[in-house]
């Protein structure tokens, strides 16, 4: 096993051995909170860089094994966020960033991914891309951002599908769409619990027309050319009186890996390449690009590919990449002579969690109602601990399951 690498000083050392004398007499010491079991290392390349300057250097020593109670340590996580020169670390990403954005609710824009719509606009900007079937055995992206102040629009942004907008409401999101809102999510975007930002279309009884427009994208069909503009949004959002903070009851959906440290699962199997929907087209409900993702070990980031090439974000000609990638298996079917689908969100499932090139064989739980978000956990119930930074969830239809690769 490796050590944790931590500095020192000798003050503690002492104390340390004074503590080893006194148990002799039966004096002990408070244990350490449990937590999962795991391995983790320095890396003065995460996200240390980006943390506030004043932010204070941890002195205790981690060991392998505690001299007093001789039981293992658990991964230094992110429990209570701290404010230091007005930044905290994201619930969505463990990354530090401005406290106002770490603190609003995030917003949660549903994105087409299919060929007629590219290149999308803005997703490289997103803390979390969920993504999931929808009629035509095609995939639509939900991007759900925090971080969107520099953006002056996102898209392009189509309709609304039920199983998206629970998902949404797990992270307390602001739920943003444009398209037709019947037969399946009418009454759904209607609920006073749904603060949703709709464009004013058949079945949408409360529209937020000043937060849409449309770009001119010559030989795109006009489906693919309409964008949620984040002025627009702003006024949006104040006039519909929308909460824009995260209220008291607010789960994160991740746990994550303290600052300078890595979760590296060691002992887990090497996964460099994933293939959500199988690498034959259509054959896991994933479509006719299949998409997957490759590891770099360089930047420890996954990379998204999609219809043979490198699927790019419009807005600055970046590559998609994320730090986690989730594949979390869902019970679908179809609901009509439309091919409209539908997925359990909610009870719990098989889960496959990539990060740091490594894949951990788990499960996911979600049975705390629609305000709660889905989590992860390995084979011996402990919840996973993810590794800084963006995280990219694959639903994938239970019953197409088989297809999944990944190598």
């Amino acid at each position: 096993m490796r050590i944790l690498k931590k500095i020192l000083s000798s003050a503690s050392l002492a104390i340390g051995i004074l503590c080893l004398s006194l148990l002799v007499y039966g004096c002990g010491r408070k244990e350490a909170e449990e937590l999962p079991l795991g391995e983790a290392n320095e890396n003065p390349a995460d996200s240390a860089a980006d943390a506030p300057a004043d932010s204070e250097e941890e002195t205790d020593e981690e060991t392998e094994e505690d001299p007093l109670t001789g039981e293992e340590p658990g991964l230094p996580v992110i429990e209570e966020r701290t404010i230091k020169n007005g930044k905290m670390q994201s619930y969505l990403t463990g990354e530090w960033i401005e406290q106002e954005k770490a603190t609003r609710r995030p917003i949660a824009v549903m994105i087409p991914n299919n060929k007629p719509a590219m290149p999308q606009y803005g997703l490289s900007k997103a803390a979390i891309i969920y993504e999931a079937p929808v009629e035509g055995r095609i995939t639509r992206l939900m991007g759900v951002f925090e971080d969107y102040d520099d953006l002056d629009h996102i898209g392009p942004v189509r309709s609304s599908r039920d199983y998206f907008v629970y998902v949404a409401m797990g992270y307390e999101a602001i739920y943003c769409n444009w398209g037709l809102a019947r037969p399946y999510v009418e009454e759904l975007l209607s609920r006073d619990t749904v603060q949703n930002i709709s464009a004013a279309v058949e079945g949408i009884h409360n529209p937020s027309d000043e937060a849409f427009g449309r770009l001119s994208r010559p030989g795109y069909a006009t489906e693919f050319t309409g964008y949620l503009f984040i002025n627009g949004l702003e006024k949006a959002i104040k006039r519909q009186k929308y909460e824009t903070k995260y209220d008291d009851l607010y789960v994160p959906p991740f746990t994550f890996i303290a600052d300078d440290y890595r979760a590296e699962y060691e002992e887990k199997k090497d996964a460099s390449f994933i293939y959500p929907g199988g690498r034959k087209d259509n054959a896991g409900g994933y479509g006719a690009y299949s998409p997957y993702f490759e590891y770099d070990e360089k930047d420890q980031l996954y990379y998204r590919y999609q219809d043979g090439k490198e699927q790019i974000d419009e807005y600055d000609g970046s590559q998609l990449a994320v730090s986690n990638v989730v594949l979390q298996y869902c019970h679908g079917e179809v609901r009509d002579k439309k091919d409209y689908l539908a997925f359990g969100v909610h009870g719990e499932g098989e889960a496959l969690v990539f990060t740091n090139g490594k894949v951990i064989e788990g499960t996911w739980m979600r049975y705390d109602g629609d305000a709660t978000p889905a989590k992860f956990f390995d084979k011996d119930g402990n919840e996973i601990i993810f590794n800084q930074g963006k995280t990219w969830i694959c639903n994938i239809w239970d019953e197409y399951g088989e297809f999944v690769e990944y190598e």
